[in-house]
């Protein structure tokens, strides 16, 4: 059985795709959305380096997958999302962040017909930099303006007016590139895509390292509580530490944001929240006291997967003291990594089988790296963990001999086919003896460390990629520097 870390190039596209087992597991817990970064295109890296990435349960960066790309081209694109498909079974995400490009915008069309698009905020503001570079020099608050046009405004009515006086006030109407923008909106403006998932939390700075302290101090520090509330200390008990963070300041805000009664129809009754002084911004809430259901014109929900203020305070006036479950995203909480993400019943299906065996291993491989990395620091742990792993081989094969383990399951490989397989291994489990297991165990543990070895060598090459491109980074920062101050000169 091989679990190798899946490393394909694609010669006639130059293109190369790489994603190991901890990128396949990073996906099967938080593959709900998704970001495909190529912006070593605008800042002109060495390294031509493109990721696939995803936010884990503490709103930071994870990592799917990764590609070297030398052609940029529709097809180059396609197969980069089609191969990186096939690498996580084939489970599309809810919704895709990438830049502005019409290569990409069709590969995924092409590829994830059903997954939400949504066009990097970033990405817009530099196009939109490049194509109006005359008009931020000669009006210097139309970057403001346009950024404030685009952030800040609350509703698609809101978003519509502000959009045209925009345009009238610097008598750009007629602008191609806004045009196009504009018929565009749908794919980048924030009030058109807040009833979809995209996990915004604005966390762009960390790796595994910070994953794991984030997770110690989940694990390990208790959380200040603001409020007396039940909910809070409810919360506090589920929440990894930042997402609680974040829900406590909606919560407080509840405070500032009373709810006002407008209707009443049985089951649902409305609601008009608003912050003391500023009731023009007022948002509705309509709560479904039966299913205990609550919906908010602000789709923060929707959008982050956090309950916003609004909803809170409709709560509090109904005096709801802790959270309904619906509204607990378990991809938030500390246990987002320890649930089983399918079932595993009679009925299996072959993309199922596939998936299923992606967690088993995963799992696995977690509890297995523990031994490791403990077994390792002295040689009485070593001793130690190397008798519980060889009780555990021991245990393993008494329960295949007893026949109920099954030899449910595939294996994942990276063949000449450039596909991932699933196989059945039915045939010999019945006639083996204990010591045939034992051996087969023996020579797939050693495998599996050889595996483990592999990868630690293309995570050390990854590493070095970006550690690379970090340097590249600083340096066109220094010349960027001294380019403005010889200009001021």
């Amino acid at each position: 059985m091989q679990f190798n870390p899946i490393l394909i190039t694609q010669l006639e596209e130059q293109v190369c795709f790489w994603a190991d087992a901890t990128a396949r597991m990073n996906y099967s817990y938080f593959g709900d959305t998704l970001v495909f970064d190529t912006s070593y295109r605008t800042h002109r890296y060495r390294v031509p380096f493109a990721s696939f990435t995803g936010i884990n349960h503490h709103g930071q960066p994870v990592l799917f997958g990764c590609a070297l790309i030398l052609n940029d081209s529709e097809s180059t694109f396609i197969w980069l999302f089609q191969t990186w498909l096939r690498a996580m079974s084939g489970h599309r995400p809810l919704s895709i962040t990438t830049d502005p490009d019409r290569f990409i915008q069709t590969a995924v069309s092409r590829v994830l017909p059903e997954t939400r698009h949504r066009y990097s905020k970033q990405g817009i503001v530099r196009e939109t930099q490049e194509k109006l570079a005359n008009i931020y020099r000669s009006h210097p608050m139309f970057e403001t303006e346009f950024k404030k046009c685009i952030n800040e405004t609350e509703t698609i009515d809101e978003f519509e007016s502000s959009w045209q006086s925009l345009l009238q006030r610097y008598y750009v109407m007629d602008n191609e590139w806004l045009q196009s923008m504009y018929n565009a909106r749908q794919q980048w403006v924030k009030v058109y895509l807040r009833d979809t998932f995209f996990g915004e939390l604005s966390a762009l700075a960390s790796w595994h390292e910070k994953e794991l302290k984030a997770d110690y101090d989940t694990t390990n520090t208790t959380p200040v509580l603001k409020t007396p509330s039940p909910m809070e200390k409810q919360a506090a008990g589920l929440y990894t530490r930042r997402i609680f963070m974040k829900f406590q300041e909606e919560l407080v805000e509840t405070l500032a944001n009373p709810a006002t009664k407008t209707d009443d129809s049985g089951t649902i009754t409305t609601y008009r929240v608003a912050k003391f002084g500023e009731e023009n911004k007022a948002h509705i809430v309509c709560f479904n006291s039966l299913e205990m259901k609550a919906t908010c014109s602000c789709q923060m929900f929707e959008h982050s997967g956090i309950i916003c203020r609004h909803i809170l305070a409709v709560f509090r006036a109904k005096n709801v003291l802790t959270l309904p479950s619906q509204y607990v995203l378990k991809r938030w909480t500390t246990n987002a990594k320890s649930r089983a993400v399918l079932d595993e019943g009679a009925s299996e299906s072959p993309k199922d089988s596939r998936e299923s065996l992606t967690v088993r291993y995963n799992n696995l491989r977690q509890e297995a790296i523990k031994y490791v990395e403990e077994g390792a620091k002295s040689i009485h742990i070593y001793n130690v963990a190397m008798d519980a792993l060889r009780e555990a081989a021991n245990k393993v094969a008494d329960r295949k001999n007893q026949g109920s383990g099954g030899a449910q399951g595939g294996t994942l490989t990276n063949g000449s086919s450039q596909e991932l397989h699933v196989a059945e291994d039915n045939t010999s489990a019945t006639f083996q003896s204990t010591d045939e297991k034992q051996r087969k165990i023996r020579e797939l543990t050693a495998e599996l460390e050889s595996t483990n070895q592999r990868c630690e060598v293309y995570r050390a090459n990854l590493l070095a990629v970006l550690k690379d491109m970090e340097e590249q980074k600083l340096k066109l920062s220094v010349k960027v520097q001294n380019a403005r101050l010889s200009l001021k000169e």
